[in-house]
């Protein structure tokens, strides 16, 4: 009879061989690390194997590397997203399964999603849950894991998404699940929503993606996985789970970190202190019980508060930021700690319209399988480039429409601005001194689309929303101002291909990345934004789009945000709008720029292949 001897099915816990709690099913022997798992594993012991269990070179079986994401956006019809982490997550996922680099990714199932954002006349925004059925987009698996959370054994079930790549590769997703009978309420709420609850919510909800992934992994029979990547600090438990198992039976003071850090890679999003989880002690001790000894944690972690980014930092190898500056930013924010780069980039078959990506395969065959080869953008003629720009502003305009009611201008200069409704993020520096925007349409017609969410308990985020509504009613026709609402992955397709400019107006250096203004690159969209994250890396001025203010702002934020303001309406009216007006010449020489320079790197074909040369191998 064959013995499962790597881990106990029912909590994934490793169990040496010689255990003696053992039970049969289905002519095979399984081993147990306590009679507890042994007991619940014979009342039900389909529950925790698979009725036939993968070869040992099973091919879907072979990952080398482990991608944690708290969310990921691989379809517009699952919300399991609620921004730019979620969009770049999907992104990887297809790079990965289009360059067949052997990776399975981990996230939650968030049954009830981030939320709907429904806007009211003065853009007051309202939450209402997402309706999305996990059967129609996902596959069942059969194996479950135990996570014992505030003392209880937490079920945690699994579902599968595999995202194909181009030739035939294919990335799993894993959607961990709470929601089932055996759990209590609370429990089962955990897979519920994305960003809900307090702070014991999201704990839960960290050790059910750390603990509970790395054990899915084992009982799925993912036995190869040689790195485990962390998108963000939310997956930090991870590897304080790999380094229980690696070191089980050991007495505290001889606990091992080399062979966990040698697995981890850790990517940091986040510039600003507030935006890194922490938890406060009495909380992660009542959660995690005694999964690691306490000073080991406080070790790691903190003592006071646990920090999940000095967690994943002490448990990993590999530390990048997300771009250049953003790296600089992170080593002063955890000084000693050796942290690279890696510049975020998109998807390009993704993120390039249906007009543009016939352009493209005219002139430039091969560039969705290299789309370094869109730096020979510079030879396709200029007016097949505009034809495919209007196309796509046409496909805009008339989401616009069904959507609002309203119809726009298609010769009019349509600046986009859609993200995440926070204060950082400033949507309304361009609605700051309305007599001036006013006086940008000497050139020409002017119009604004936003879109955006407030994080529901935002109110300054939501408090900006409003502001917009409020412009857009003071200008009238003048510059006609639209926010759409419930922005997502379909929206943001057609934003970023259908606008004539993309603006960013973020402070400084709070932009880790921003992955929003390179879509709109694929599809020869310049960016106008404030030197901060990717664009410091992306910008020539007057070439691939314009700056927003100096590189280096003022120690006065007050003096700082009106240099932003002036060189933001100084280069709209004197440069920009009678360039797109009146140069069309000029204008797609730009276009052409922004796709030769910034989409033929700044994507996720090259950004996949920097993590696989400088951190999976």
């Amino acid at each position: 009879m064959e013995a499962i001897a790597d881990h106990d099915p029912v909590c994934g816990m490793p169990v040496d061989a010689s255990s003696t709690l053992r039970a049969n099913h289905a002519g095979r022997e399984y081993l147990f690390c306590s009679a507890l798992c042994r007991d619940e594993f014979l009342r039900a012991p389909t529950s925790f194997v698979a009725a036939e269990p993968p070869a040992a070179d099973s091919d879907s079986r072979q990952r080398k590397v482990a991608y944690f994401t708290m969310e990921i956006a691989v379809d517009s019809g699952m919300p399991t997203y609620s921004g730019g982490l979620g969009v770049l997550a999907g992104d990887m996922v297809r790079s990965c399964a289009d360059l067949a680099v052997p990776l399975v990714a981990v996230t939650l199932l968030h049954r009830r999603g981030y939320f709907r954002q429904v806007l009211d006349f003065h853009g007051g925004q309202r939450e209402e849950p997402v309706e999305w059925s996990p059967d129609s987009h996902l596959q069942p698996l059969q194996p479950a894991v135990n996570v014992t959370i505030e003392g209880r054994r937490v079920r945690v079930g699994a579902w599968q998404h595999e995202v194909a790549g181009s030739d035939g590769a294919s990335v799993p997703v894993i959607f961990l699940d709470t929601d089932v009978p055996e759990n209590s309420a609370f429990d089962r709420s955990l897979s519920g929503t994305l960003y809900g609850g307090d702070e014991r919510y999201r704990f839960c909800q960290e050790a059910i993606l750390g603990i509970g992934g790395v054990r899915m992994l084992r009982a799925l029979g993912y036995a190869g996985i040689e790195k485990y990547h962390l998108n963000e600090g939310h997956a930090a438990l991870a590897p304080l789970e790999l380094l229980r198992e690696l070191n089980a039976g050991r007495p505290e003071g001889d606990w091992r970190l080399a062979e966990t850090q040698a697995r981890c890679v850790f990517t940091t999003h986040t510039p600003v202190a507030a935006g890194h989880d922490q938890f406060e002690r009495a909380l992660v001790d009542r959660v995690l019980g005694s999964l690691v000894p306490p000073r080991t944690l406080a070790m790691l972690g903190g003592a006071e508060r646990l920090n999940m980014t000095s967690l994943a930092l002490n448990l990993s190898h590999t530390v990048n930021g997300v771009a250049r500056r953003h790296a600089e930013v992170s080593r002063a924010m955890f000084p000693g700690y050796g942290i690279h780069h890696v510049t975020n980039g998109v998807h390009s078959r993704t993120w390039t319209s249906p007009s543009f990506q016939r352009l493209f395969e005219r002139h430039l065959p091969g560039w969705a399988s290299d789309p370094a080869l869109l730096r020979n953008a510079m030879s396709i003629p200029g007016h097949e480039l505009w034809q495919a720009h209007i196309v796509a502003k046409a496909d805009l305009l008339a989401a616009v429409h069904n959507r609002c009611g309203r119809a726009l201008d298609p010769e009019a200069l349509t600046i986009g601005f859609a993200r995440r409704a926070t204060q950082y993020k400033r949507p309304d520096l361009i609605l700051s001194d309305l007599r001036r925007l006013r006086a940008a349409t000497d050139a020409g017609p002017l119009q604004l689309i936003f879109a955006g969410k407030a994080h529901p308990r935002d109110e300054p985020g939501k408090a900006l929303i409003r502001r917009v509504f409020e412009a857009a009613r003071e200008l009238g026709n003048d510059v006609p101002v639209i926010y759409l609402p419930d922005y997502d992955l379909d929206l943001a397709k057609l934003l970023v291909a259908g606008t004539d400019l993309w603006l960013n107006t973020p402070l400084r250096p709070l932009e880790a990345s921003g992955t929003s203004g390179m879509k709109a690159a694929h599809n020869g969209v310049p960016s106008f934004s404030v030197l901060d994250g990717w664009w410091l890396e992306g910008h020539v001025e007057g070439v691939t789009g314009w700056a927003i203010g100096p590189r280096v702002p003022t120690s006065d934020p007050a003096e700082s945000s009106a240099r932003d303001i002036d060189d933001l309406y100084a280069k709209l009216a004197q440069v920009i709008a009678p360039m797109f007006h009146h140069e069309r010449e000029r204008w797609t020489d730009v276009m052409k720029h922004a796709i030769a320079l910034n989409a033929s790197f700044f994507n996720t074909h090259r950004m996949v292949q920097q993590y696989v040369t400088n951190a999976y191998l």
